[in-house]
């Protein structure tokens, strides 16, 4: 699976995009500043995902990528 379909399946299912879950996690502070808080582990951040929008392992590591600078 691409990228991109990762991407389109995650906004299909929860109807977020990958901005929409940037500002979500700026407010948990796992992004500060633009930047990915360096107190916060990759786990923790896809657990999140995970939990919150029952996204599996592989759809939550995308949406850490994006977080990490890697484009939609």
């Amino acid at each position: 699976m691409s990228f991109q379909a990762y991407i389109d399946n995650i906004k299909a299912k929860t109807g977020k995009t990958p901005t929409d879950f940037k500002k979500l996690a700026e407010k948990k502070n796992f992004i500060v500043d633009g930047k990915l808080n360096p107190k916060i582990n990759a786990t923790e951040i896809t657990n999140w995902l995970k939990e919150e929008f029952k996204l599996g392992h592989g759809h939550a590591m995308a949406i850490y990528a994006t977080f990490k600078g890697k484009t939609e």
